[in-house]
Parts: C-alpha cells; sequence; structure tokens
C-alpha cells in the first residue's frame, strides 16, 4: 500500500535547530510518521520543551542534544552522542540557521561570518559527519533546509542569501556523489513562513504586504504545510528523487 511508504517506523532522524519553528515543526513531523528523534541546538531551553510537547503528542523516542555546530569538534561529538543512543541515523534535518539583516554597503564581516558559519559551513559538516556512517549502512536520507532566496534576490540579507544559494549547489554536489552509496540528498526550500526570523517583516506593514500580494495565496505560510514535504522526502516514498529543491512558497516562484 502506498501510504506504508511514507512511514518512518524504526527510522531514527536527527533534527539540527530543532527547538523551535520550522526544524521543530518538521521534527514533530517526522515522529508522527513514526520516527524517533535526536534534536539538537545550542539554546537547551527550546530544546527540553520541543524534546516534552513532541514526546507527549507522539509517544516516540525524543531525546535533546545541545551543541554548537560552529565548532567542528561539537559536531563530532554530537554524531558520536546520537549514534550511542540510537545505534544509527536514518534521516537528517539540516535546518539549522541564522540571519543578519543590514544594507550590504553597511554589512560587517562579523556579520557575513556569523550567517556562513552556521548556515553553509555547518551544515555541511554535519552531513558529512553524518554521511560518513550512513555510507556503511548503504543507506540515508538527506533533508537540507534551503530557501526561497536560494533561487531569488531580496535586499538587506546579502549573507543569508548567499548561504542559501550555497545550500542548494551543495545539495545537488552531495546528491550525485553520495548516490552511490545508497543516499538521498534533497532540500525544502520555504518562501515566506511565520517564524521567529521573518517576524520583523510580519510586523512591516510595507514589506507584510509586498510579501502577501506577491504570494498567489495571499498570506503567510505555517509551518505545519512544511511537514507534508519533509516526510516524502525521508520516506521511502521518494527513494528516487536526490538532489531536488523542492519549494513550498505558495507559489512565489511559479510567477
Amino acid at each position: 500500500m502506498i501510504l506504508d511508504d511514507f512511514r518512518l517506523d524504526d527510522r531514527v532522524a536527527l533534527v539540527t535547530g530543532g527547538g523551535r519553528g520550522i526544524g521543530r515543526a518538521l521534527a514533530m513531523g517526522l515522529a508522527e510518521a513514526g520516527a524517533d528523534l535526536a534534536l539538537t541546538a545550542r539554546s537547551e531551553d527550546q530544546l527540553l520543551d520541543a524534546v516534552d510537547e513532541i514526546g507527549a503528542h507522539t509517544g516516540r523516542q525524543v531525546v535533546e542534544f545541545p551543541a554548537d555546530l560552529t565548532d567542528l569538534d561539537e559536531i563530532d561529538s554530537l554524531i558520536e552522542a546520537v549514534i550511542a543512543e540510537f545505534g544509527h541515523i536514518d534521516i537528517l534535518v539540516n535546518n539549522a540557521g541564522t540571519i543578519n539583516r543590514a544594507p550590504a554597503l553597511e554589512y560587517s564581516a562579523e556579520m557575513w561570518d556569523e550567517v556562513m558559519s552556521i548556515n553553509i559551513r555547518g551544515a555541511f559538516f554535519v552531513a558529512q559527519a553524518v554521511a560518513q556512517q550512513m555510507v556503511d549502512r548503504g543507506s540515508g536520507k538527506i533533508i537540507n533546509i534551503a530557501s526561497l532566496l536560494s533561487a531569488i534576490g531580496v535586499p538587506f540579507i546579502p549573507a543569508y542569501t548567499a548561504s542559501k544559494g550555497g545550500i542548494g549547489q551543495l545539495t545537488k554536489s552531495l546528491a550525485v556523489e553520495w548516490a552511490q552509496h545508497g543516499i538521498n540528498v534533497n532540500a525544502i526550500a520555504p518562501g515566506y513562513f511565520r517564524t521567529d526570523n521573518t517576524r520583523p517583516l510580519q510586523e512591516d506593514p510595507e514589506r507584510n504586504s509586498i510579501i502577501i500580494n506577491r504570494v498567489p495565496f495571499h498570506r503567510w505560510g505555517d509551518v505545519q504545510e512544511l511537514k507534508g514535504a519533509c516526510v516524502w522526502l525521508a520516506s521511502d516514498a521518494s527513494s528516487f528523487v536526490t538532489g531536488q529543491l523542492i519549494f513550498v512558497d505558495g507559489g512565489w516562484t511559479a510567477t
């Protein structure tokens, strides 16, 4: 039965940036489909809250692993700890990220480096560390979180836009290289969703109006609407899909 292909029973998923926003919603979706979860983020308080909510709602095993993904030693320690707890990692959702806003003419090196160290450097080295054990098992699903801005440009977030463009290309490169090991690498590219990162835009009447009028559905997305794409890419239902950016943007890129 086709719906069975979407089940994630007996799978273990590692979700970075899993304490809030998009990461937390995707983690919930994976657990609802049957996966056990390892959640990581820098904020232990956010993680504990997410662990309690997801575990109570789904009955799945959910464990928190606080970590700073800008530190390569912490990445190695994180993967070792998850393997020690669960035995393996079947699914990686590479979601951790940050954003700094400023006009490009005023953008500092510190702002640039902070975004790049988390959004693209951290994402690559987490994928690398997870893939090393996926290669040994001959299978795995890696889901990077790209962005609508992987395809378009907007002002005042040059580092974020560059990092998400890089995620799109990194996804394709890893997909081609790791297919021989049975690893699918894809990306979800969200459009404008209601999250803490987009709150400044939501609260700016002019920018909010521009965004809503540009989206064919004429509204912001809800993070719950990203669950389906994530579960599909994490499941056997997408076994012949790799190297793809799946835009979940309310039709923005179709216009």
